[in-house]
């Protein structure tokens, strides 16, 4: 889809600025068009999405692909998630858990084939990815409301709002006067890509450098193929792996019907750094042979997406395991700073930090809280 671009002049303003173009900033931008506030989303990248990646056989973003980041939801458990997908008209479907798990245990012994009791545990995907849920949420944004490879580097806070710095490859920064701004940038990453001034106090900065950034630390590898072979031979895809190097695979097969297993690398981010991609997906397909058969080991096409490699998504702090973000017990912005600036990622979720659905509460929670308080 193919955005307008806003104006460039002096000094522009908005109503809030969105920062960052995940799940949460574009239901956050969506939530405050459908209020009449006006608003504008900056999004570093090229892309939207964010953590969201659904991609076609050659690594680019497609509208029936494969998910390079967050695959899943349960409904019963997540439910605004679950209402979001269906406000928004986009259809779920079951994972495929039918038939037999594979278990490797160590590289003495062949893998086990086993008859996997809890199969249905709920696991729903969407029709044509997770990125079916961003084409949602954007097409239902205003022509220039939306402003890509649009990094924030500096807020400066003033007695009318907000001043925001935003990087323009070779030109002086732009600069936009906003009465509120909404970030859903990780909390590790807001205290290393962008200046605050006044700066936040030292205890604030402290806690958002150690909120663990959801997928940053984590590697996914998927094997496309003709047809999912897996299934005739009564697999489900699932595996589980003390040798790697993929530690959980799944079946990823599409719901159009393109075929393909996916698992989570376990080399950790700092072991993968000095691999090459080549020498993980040839170890990666080794593997798959040896768990489903010969014909694992020849797919189509492979693609590899390395998070901790991600520059608007991980920082040096999130090399090294740091467990699963839990739910914020202080204020996540405090001082100067409360009034005018609310964090709205999915590390900030009361309820289901580090997920796709802790996204879409804390963008719900934080954006109706904020329309609140601007119609007053």
């Amino acid at each position: 889809m193919t955005h307008g671009v806003a104006q460039t002049t002096a000094m522009q303003t908005t109503g809030v600025a969105v920062l960052g173009g995940g799940l949460a900033g574009l239901n956050a931008a969506r939530l405050l068009q459908q209020a009449g506030i006006p608003c504008h989303l900056f999004e570093a990248r090229d892309r939207l999405g964010g953590r969201i990646l659904t991609v076609d056989a050659t690594g680019k973003p497609s509208t029936d692909g494969f998910d390079l980041g967050p695959s899943w939801f349960w409904p019963h458990m997540q439910p605004e998630l679950a209402a979001l997908a269906s406000e928004l008209g986009v259809p779920a479907f079951a994972q495929h858990t039918a038939g037999d798990m594979v278990f490797e245990r160590s590289q003495r012994e062949p893998p086990l084939r086993t008859d996997w009791a809890g199969q249905d545990q709920g696991s729903m995907r969407l029709r044509g990815g997770m990125g079916a849920l961003v084409q949602a949420l954007a097409q239902g944004l205003p022509s220039g409301c939306v402003r890509l490879n649009a990094p924030i580097t500096h807020l400066r806070l003033g007695q009318d709002g907000v001043v925001l710095d935003v990087a323009v490859d070779g030109r002086p920064p732009e600069q936009w006067l906003a009465r509120h701004v909404i970030s859903t940038l990780p909390p590790r990453l807001m205290a290393k890509a962008i200046r605050l001034d006044p700066a936040m106090d030292p205890a604030t900065i402290s806690r958002w450098q150690n909120v663990p950034t959801w997928m940053a630390p984590h590697a996914k590898f998927v094997a496309l193929y003709d047809r999912p072979f897996w299934r005739a031979a009564g697999l489900s895809g699932m595996a589980q792996s003390l040798v790697g190097p993929l530690t959980e695979i799944h079946d990823a097969t599409t719901a159009s019907g393109h075929a393909a297993l996916f698992g989570f690398v376990g080399v950790p981010a700092r072991t993968r750094a000095t691999l090459s991609r080549d020498a993980l997906g040839r170890a990666a397909l080794d593997q798959l042979a040896r768990l489903f058969g010969s014909q694992a080991a020849t797919p189509r096409a492979t693609l590899l997406k390395d998070w901790a490699t991600d520059l608007f998504t991980a920082t040096q702090g999130d090399s090294a395991p740091s467990g699963h973000p839990t739910a914020p017990d202080a204020p996540m912005v405090t001082g100067r700073w409360a009034d005018r600036l609310s964090l709205a990622g999915s590390e900030s979720s009361h309820t289901e930090p580090g997920y796709l659905a802790g996204a879409a509460e804390a963008s719900n929670r934080v954006t109706r809280a904020l329309i609140k308080r601007l119609s007053i």
